[in-house]
């Protein structure tokens, strides 16, 4: 890709849209019966949506060759921790009345308010190393073996979302089957990777 900077842009504006079409709905009054579950509901689903493209880069990129797919991969990740902490913050905010005790007393009553919280508080310190100086100042490797980190992001934003509502949904069914497949791929090529490691040794 010529110009990574130019595309960057555009994920950029291209991801502050949702939230602008959220505000000026909010605005408006037309977020239905009830505004607060509404915009939880849709940042929350924006959180799952980005953490999902993340996901997406690498299987995407080896698939295809399109390797200046991973120029978006961090920008991708932040845009799903900002959503995740718009998330958080209506529901703090206009759900609990800024109550640390509320949510406290949510996370007993509706485990999968646990779950969801358990992922944005991993996401914290993958937010934090996100730049090319904590890269630098962690090392590659120990970077990327906390950033591993997404995978327990994903699978515990997936049982926080299976378990949202009275019903599973298709949107609830689709996330858990996106995620499923990207992680099992993962799996499957540290799997093959160990058995060639093994052969290896052996013939030595």
């Amino acid at each position: 890709m010529k110009d990574p900077g130019f595309a960057k842009f555009v994920l950029l504006t291209s991801g502050l849209v949702p939230l602008a079409m959220l505000s000026w709905d909010a605005q408006q009054h037309q977020l239905g019966a009830n505004p607060t579950n509404e915009a939880i509901h849709i940042t929350g689903v924006m959180a799952i949506i980005f953490l999902s493209l993340t996901l997406a880069v690498t299987p995407v990129r080896k698939a295809t060759g399109w390797n200046w797919l991973s120029y978006f991969r961090r920008m991708l990740g932040l845009f799903a921790f900002f959503y995740a902490l718009v998330h958080l913050s209506i529901y703090f905010a206009f759900q609990r009345g800024f109550s640390v005790m509320g949510v406290i007393q949510d996370v007993g009553k509706r485990p999968f308010i646990f779950f969801g919280m358990g992922a944005l508080l991993l996401m914290i310190p993958l937010a934090i190393t996100s730049t090319n100086g904590m890269i630098k100042a962690l090392g590659a490797k120990k970077w990327k073996r906390l950033h591993q980190l997404v995978y327990v992001v994903a699978i515990s934003a997936a049982i926080h979302f299976w378990m949202y509502g009275k019903v599973v949904g298709v949107g609830q069914r689709l996330f858990v089957a996106v995620v499923v497949l990207l992680l099992g791929w993962r799996i499957v090529l540290w799997l093959r990777s160990r058995i060639g490691n093994s052969r290896a040794l052996a013939t030595v």
